[in-house]
């Protein structure tokens, strides 16, 4: 699909890892430390609390409705490790807040406040603006995949993922007019994002930043 504006904020820190293997070539588990190419793991899971689900199932979420006309998936979207696949529902649930908005022309929405923070906020209502400016909405499906994840020695969540747009448009909401991605256009997005767990046990985004074309299957 068509992107009125690029989601990108703020650019990772170098503690958080500026670099990752190419999507396609590492699995959801994250059980590799060649995962993450230059994430360190040094000693940031023990700043992270032992038990973040225990945690995350005394926080009340907002509720994220997507319409039977617009489906995200998301393969092999686990981790043996319950401190990382925390940072996996978290990393999920932001990515699925900011197309729900998208969809519901609302960039103050709560949920996208409630997953996203600092930079990642601005940023994320700026993409989500872009599309209510043209009037456009989101239609078909996206496939997310190739999650890579890890806590890094200041105790950041360091989540890389791939995202396949070729299935997905926009549609106008005035014209009903349908956009897909060109065919000279790479359907595929790399994203690189970096988590601050909240005393309550939630991931909050902070930074995120995109690479179209650097992932594919």
């Amino acid at each position: 699909m068509i992107r009125p504006a690029r989601l990108v904020t703020a650019v990772l820190t170098a503690s958080a890892a500026l670099l990752l293997t190419a999507c396609g070539s590492g699995g959801g588990g994250g059980s590799s430390s060649d995962d993450i190419k230059g994430a360190d793991t040094g000693s940031g899971e023990a700043s992270a609390d032992a038990s973040p689900t225990a945690s995350a199932r005394v926080i009340e979420r907002p509720e994220i409705t997507l319409p039977p006309t617009f489906s995200m998936n998301f393969e092999s979207w686990t981790n043996g490790d319950p401190k990382l696949q925390a940072i996996l529902d978290d990393g999920r649930e932001t990515l699925r807040a900011s197309h729900a908005a998208v969809i519901a022309a609302d960039p103050d929405a709560d949920y996208v406040a409630f997953y996203n923070e600092g930079p990642a906020l601005e940023s994320a209502r700026t993409w989500i603006n872009g599309f209510v400016k043209t009037d456009d909405s989101l239609i078909g499906e996206v496939d997310v995949f190739d999650s890579q994840v890890r806590i890094n020695s200041q105790g950041l969540g360091v989540l890389f993922y791939c995202v396949n747009e070729g299935k997905a448009s926009t549609k106008n909401r005035k014209t009903d007019k349908v956009v897909g991605t060109p065919a000279d256009v790479s359907p595929y997005l790399q994203y690189r994002t970096t988590l601050q767990k909240t005393s309550q046990g939630l991931w909050k985004t902070r930074s995120v930043e995109t690479e179209r074309g650097a992932c594919g299957k």
